[in-house]
């Protein structure tokens, strides 16, 4: 058995899958925000309650936001702040008395799509996030990527590519720079574009009901969410060349993205053709919990 932990900003979640990647059990519980210990505690209980309901676990995986950085063994990038600075995987490994693996949350989603879900099969496989912020995985060979700075598929702190003249210099990011690809391609950039073409606050959820009813201006927003997207899309085609794309987050719920980019991105990609295919996530939002349990595979 195995067993996945997704350290989110608000929960943390933890699942037991069998050999055969089926849920055994599955717990949640609220996020101990700011305190370090007590999230420790918190994982450590989940891992001894999933135990208690499915069996003793061979092993257990870590999805987290943000990186172990290899020049300093201790997590880097993320947006639970009080994880920063911490050797976490050290602190688990003796609070769980077993070795544990740790990979960020997007890198987790890309995993699970390619073992069993919408990626299956494929050799390369770059998993989307679009949410809250954008991040990116990549699995290759049926492993994660890390890469050797651990900053492998972070896509959404380069610039938006092939910008138009109203796209320079770009909103700000909380990273420091403008024109981050996050800030045109997360839920709150999509809302903020809308926003300021049209005047109106809507959240990204409505803007995409709005434009299936009809609304010109709706869909005028996401047209020029759906080139941008084509374009980040092809900068990724381009270095990496993936066999498939998969979606998730919130925005991965946009169905017409899944036609528009494809057909946009052709334009930008260094090729006769594009063979590579953009699909939505067949796991939803378990892929990361699932993914942080196939960090370890069945054969090492």
């Amino acid at each position: 058995m195995r067993i996945g932990i997704d350290v989110g900003g608000t929960k943390i979640e933890a699942l037991a899958l069998d050999a055969d990647g089926v849920a055994c059990a599955r717990r949640r519980v609220p996020t101990p925000r700011g305190d370090y210990p007590a999230t420790l505690a918190a994982i450590a209980a989940l891992v001894g309650e999933l135990e208690t309901a499915a069996g003793p676990a061979a092993s257990v995986g870590i999805a987290m936001p943000g990186a172990l950085s290899p020049a300093s063994g201790v997590i880097k990038n993320a947006n639970s702040t009080w994880l920063i600075g911490k050797p976490f995987d050290r602190d688990l490994a003796a609070v769980l008395a077993r070795p544990v693996r740790l990979a960020n949350d997007a890198n987790c989603f890309a995993l699970s799509e390619a073992t069993d879900g919408a990626g299956t099969g494929a050799e390369v496989v770059f998993g989307v996030i679009l949410g809250t912020g954008v991040g990116g995985g990549i699995v290759v060979g049926g492993r994660p990527l890390g890469g050797r700075n651990a900053v492998a598929g972070e896509w959404g702190h380069n610039p938006l590519p092939w910008p138009t003249p109203g796209e320079t210099p770009g909103p700000p990011c909380y990273c420091g720079r403008n024109g981050c690809i996050e800030t045109f391609l997360s839920g709150p950039g999509l809302a903020a574009d809308h926003e300021a073409a049209t005047g109106a606050a809507r959240s990204p959820g409505a803007i995409a009901a709005a434009a299936e009813a009809g609304d010109a201006a709706a869909a005028t927003t996401l047209a020029r969410y759906g080139h941008r997207l084509s374009r980040a899309l092809a900068h990724v085609i381009n270095i990496l060349d993936p066999e498939i794309i998969v979606l998730g987050g919130g925005l991965s719920n946009i169905a017409r993205l899944y036609d528009t980019v494809p057909r946009s991105w052709s334009q930008f990609v260094f090729s006769d053709k594009v063979e590579t295919r953009l699909v939505c996530n067949m796991h939803g939002d378990s892929s990361g919990v699932r993914g942080a349990a196939w960090l370890w595979p069945e054969h090492p």
